[in-house]
């Protein structure tokens, strides 16, 4: 990814402090609206796949991280394909290196978001705001990345590049930069910046509403600051995602932050927006006490929680059993598979799984018959098990999304 290198001899504010990410939160005079989305958001996000037996939204799961990391690709300009990301999941990269390179970016992404959910379940996720934990998620990310990938440079024309180190901040001159028109702290002070983040953002105190809005300010914060030479924009997400779990709404992984902040609520560059609203300096006394405005930042955080419960409405509408239940027939029929193989999608749907000698008495059919048609939908890819004759659960190949889940992914 290309970066705006600082102008050599350009003049630098004689104090970097760390104020100068305040306000970081929304501390007083919460505006209705926004504690009203935080009700809203809480509910919709407590019932999504409230109706799913837990194997079925397990396995959704799956699918949703895959969108994820294509929506989190998508944002850097990086268009990769469903198919590619599902073929990289099973080991088949792509002989083109720079395509590989983006399918590896995938599988880090969802490698990582897997972990998270993981963690997230067992009650043991560290706390989203660390700086040993961003450290460690960046440099996970990045631990099989070829040595191209890890080379910033500057803008087109410029001569002038760095080798990343994954897991480390940034800490030299040479590693200074301008994000458009923002310029964040020197590389010096990123240090210090970052252990002031975590101060403010740490969520162990904080309650559900709060850490909600927490969520929505340290996306901003953490890019405002921009600690890494690379990958900002990855990271932040994946924070805001383990930031989303520690909230409370999290939903077992379905739903996405980053299909959100892709396609925004009416427009695709609201994201790029926003941020650069939330950028702005203090607009004059009545607009807070800090370096930045109170106002923006106001305006960024409602955006952001509006964002989210669009995109829990979205997927709890697709998930929902019986519209579900009717696109997986449909799909069957596409296929035009046996009319029974709609039987065992939908007893996959409602019990999680089920053993392969049940197929029979689900179809009502002779046993023979009854185990071509179980095979005519694991040789599709819809139903599979983790052992070669274990019981059978559905899953959501990449060439099936389009019927079961429209509009998940943009129209081609």
């Amino acid at each position: 990814m290309a970066i705006i290198w600082r102008k050599i001899g350009q003049i630098m504010p004689i104090i970097e402090d760390v104020q100068q990410i305040e306000p970081a939160l929304l501390e007083e005079a919460i505006p209705t609206r926004i504690t009203d989305l935080i009700a809203d958001l809480t509910a919709a996000a407590a019932g999504l796949g409230r109706a799913l037996h837990p194997r079925s939204a397990a396995n959704l799961a799956d699918a949703v991280r895959m969108m994820n990391t294509y929506y989190s690709n998508l944002i850097e300009g990086h268009n990769t394909r469903p198919r590619d990301i599902e073929r990289a999941l099973k080991g088949d990269f792509d002989n083109d290196k720079d395509r590989r390179n983006l399918q590896l970016e995938a599988t880090a992404h969802i490698r990582l978001q897997a972990e998270i959910d993981a963690l997230s379940v067992s009650g043991v996720l560290s706390e989203p705001a660390s700086g040993d934990w961003l450290r460690s998620l960046h440099r996970e990310f990045y631990k099989d990345a070829p040595k191209e990938m890890l080379v910033v440079r500057g803008a087109e024309g410029s001569k002038r590049e760095i080798m990343m180190v994954p897991g480390e901040w940034r800490s030299s001159a040479e590693q200074d930069v301008e994000v458009g028109l923002h310029l964040p702290p020197s590389s010096e002070r990123v240090a210090a910046f970052m252990e002031h983040f975590e101060r403010r953002f740490r969520m162990e105190r904080m309650g559900t509403g709060q850490r909600l809005i927490a969520m929505a300010c340290a996306h901003h914060r953490f890019n405002y600051i921009h600690p890494f030479p690379d990958g900002n924009g990855r990271i932040s997400r994946l924070m805001s995602y383990a930031m989303a779990h520690k909230a409370g709404i999290g939903a077992h992984g379905l739903w996405s932050i980053s299909r959100g902040l892709a396609r925004g609520l009416e427009s695709r560059a609201e994201y790029k927006r926003y941020m650069q609203h939330a950028d702005s300096p203090r607009q004059g006394d009545r607009d807070g006490r800090g370096n930045l405005s109170l106002a923006a930042l106001t305006d960024f955080t409602e955006w952001f929680l509006k964002v989210c419960l669009d995109q829990i409405t979205f997927m709890g509408g697709l998930f929902e059993l019986g519209a579900l239940a009717r696109r997986l027939r449909r799909y069957a029929d596409l296929q035009e598979w046996k009319p029974e193989a709609g039987d065992l999608l939908q007893e996959a749907l409602m019990r999680g799984e089920f053993d392969r000698g049940d197929a029979p008495r689900i179809t009502r059919l002779p046993e023979r018959t009854a185990r071509r048609v179980l095979k005519e939908v694991t040789d599709g890819g819809l139903l599979a098990s983790d052992t070669e004759k274990g019981p059978v659960s559905l899953r959501f190949p990449a060439k099936s999304l389009d019927i079961l889940f429209p509009a998940l992914y943009p129209e081609a």
